[in-house]
């Protein structure tokens, strides 16, 4: 008896449901840890080629049989899915750029559009054109996400007249979250990349020696925990803007020396606004480590959040370095009694006010005020120093762990917080919803890299000097930033109508934030202007850089971390940070004198 013989419909329902069964299974893995999702993903990959092979090779056999538009359009968001969804597993952005081919091959084609469509398919079309927006905004299309947002918005119009009910409210409010979220990173439309480009930033390979490491080896930051946590944080879907920028600030810019883009070319598609799309051919730089796998949380539970740290730590490499980043407010969202109130951030902290940013430092005394003079535009004045004061700009950097600026360490009190540590979780009922600094001291035990921003980041310093194995570096934030009428309140406060943590803003965009809190549209300055203030803040940076390198002063703590360019970049943007404001507080007109 010979074999059985399918016809080519039998035999494409038969994989639509092997391929849906293996994609189902991939939901069984937690996001978190190297168990055997691998080994699932490749199976899902394997079934998914050959359903898409086959749907080509039998497209008019199947169109014959029933087969619908939107059902090949379902396969091919399936396949971006996967891809998207391997992206988030191991940071390689080639896969992002595999996701946006096949969710852009969509587009073109037109696969959702159909008339007879009914609210299930209506609903399909909606959440494809949502992850396609998240996937653009990653790859920085962003004249992408201006298309496809106001095809949301249309698509949603449409959805609200014809079908009615809780969907309709929810889509609508998808929408106000995406035109939200660009309208606060509209600064970043006209910027160089907050990714690490090695056209802009230093090569790897270029950064200077460290001698003081003391028989240790250098650290590199292997894996990054991303968490946020507030009631009204600007975000879209579950990406919120600070951990947005974060993440970019720890992945490689793809436009290197061996990148290159083709226009006009014969694999280059029209996409749907006519205008032709490059198609990227991305070509690895094998001098670049791969990007640091990235874990990111948004709302977490102080227990999920520990479980992924928990896990991190159990499988992290020998020598490398864990970043844990947490954006949240220390308290509930009620107005002070009483706050200062400054022009600006850095004229606040250049005031005296109480500002806390407990933090290590770094010895950055053979930094004198001249050496920004000699960066600055010729025939600017207004700049008189006494270099005396220099002190208060820096201190001695013999603890890792222990550093103050002058007299602005002060308590948790003078913080305007009496909470004892962040809420993640419900206003109403606190209780287990606190990050304690204690919860972190058992994960200390291996190399720690954290950033806290958060109106009550001060209760983190008393990590210092109870690690129980490794010193912890950590980056706090100062607990009062400006709110959109320049007046210094807590973070908790006027994060929910700013575009962004402005801690977070001037690790990941230092020059953006720079004008942002002394008040300047970065729309506004001349080309000139522009090119030249970028250009001082590029060379402050590589020269705190070599100051570094060569202190003898320097910890072996910071030594170890300041050879992984990500971290050091982060180190240089934050020491950049104080010691602006450091020249903010020995002439106001600093900051403005720079444009």
């Amino acid at each position: 008896m010979g074999p059985v013989v399918h016809s080519p419909s039998e035999e494409y329902r038969a994989l639509v449901d092997k391929a849906y069964s293996k994609f189902a299974r991939l939901r069984d893995f937690p996001p978190y840890g190297r168990n055997k999702w691998d080994y699932y993903f490749h199976k899902a990959f394997q079934v998914y080629s050959k359903l898409w092979k086959f749907q080509q090779e039998h497209r008019h056999q199947l169109v014959e049989v029933g087969l619908k538009r939107w059902e090949i359009g379902e396969i091919a968001s399936r396949i971006g899915q996967l891809y998207y969804n391997y992206y988030l597993r191991t940071s390689d952005s080639k896969f992002l750029s595999e996701s946006f081919i096949f969710y852009e091959a969509i587009l073109i084609r037109d696969y959702f559009k159909d008339n007879d469509k009914d609210a299930p398919l209506a609903n399909k079309q909606l959440r494809y054109c949502a992850r396609f927006i998240v996937i653009c905004l990653l790859l920085n299309q962003r004249e992408m996400v201006q298309l496809l947002m106001r095809q949301l918005r249309t698509l949603v119009e449409e959805f609200s007249r014809t079908y009615q009910g809780i969907d309709a409210r929810e889509w609508k409010v998808v929408v106000q979250e995406i035109v939200r979220f660009m309208k606060a990173d509209a600064a970043c439309d006209i910027s160089r990349p907050l990714r690490y480009s090695v056209l802009l930033d230093p090569h790897p390979s270029s950064i200077p020696m460290v001698d003081r490491l003391e028989g240790v080896k250098p650290l590199r930051l292997e894996d990054a925990i991303l968490a946020s946590y507030y009631h009204s944080e600007v975000k879209f879907s579950e990406l919120s803007l600070d951990t947005f920028r974060m993440l970019q600030a720890l992945e490689w810019e793809p436009s290197g020396s061996l990148y290159r883009t083709r226009v006009g070319e014969p694999g280059s598609k029209m996409s749907a606004s006519g205008l032709v799309n490059p198609v990227v051919e991305e070509i690895p730089d094998p001098s670049l480590p791969p990007n640091p796998h990235k874990y990111i949380l948004y709302r977490p539970s102080v227990q999920h959040l520990l479980l992924v740290l928990a896990t991190v730590c159990e499988e992290v490499p020998a020598n490398s370095c864990v970043l844990l980043y947490v954006a949240a407010s220390g308290k509930s969202a009620r107005l002070m009694s009483s706050h200062a109130s400054s022009a600006n951030l850095m004229m606040d902290m250049a005031a005296g006010n109480k500002i806390v940013s407990l933090t290590p430092t770094l010895s950055l005394n053979q930094l004198s005020i001249s050496q920004i003079q000699a960066y600055m535009k010729p025939g600017m004045d207004g700049i008189d120093v006494d270099q005396s004061d220099t002190s208060t700009a820096s201190t001695p950097a013999d603890s890792p762990r222990k550093g103050h600026y002058g007299d602005r360490v002060s308590t948790t009190e003078s913080s305007g917080s009496s909470s004892p540590g962040l809420w993640l979780g419900s206003r109403r009922n606190p209780g287990d919803n606190f990050l304690y600094p204690s919860d972190i001291l058992p994960f200390t035990r291996r190399p720690l890299f954290i950033v806290v921003d958060s109106d009550n980041s001060a209760v983190f310093e008393s990590l210092s000097g109870t690690e129980r194995g490794e010193p912890a570096v950590l980056l706090l934030s100062p607990s009062l930033q400006p709110d959109d009428k320049g007046e210094g309140v807590p973070a908790s406060v006027s994060y929910p109508n700013s575009c962004g943590n402005v801690f977070t803003f001037f690790l990941t965009a230092p020059f953006l934030a720079f004008c942002r809190v002394v008040g300047i549209q970065v729309s506004t300055l001349q080309k000139g202007q522009l090119e030249h203030t970028e250009k001082f803040f590029s060379t402050l940076l590589a020269d705190l850089g070599n100051i570094l390198a060569s202190s003898t002063s320097i910890s072996h703590v910071w030594a170890r971390v300041l050879y992984d360019p990500f971290l050091r970049q982060l180190v240089l943007r934050y020491d950049l940070f104080h010691l602006l404001s450091a020249c903010a507080r020995i002439d106001r007109s600093f900051c403005f004198n720079l444009f």
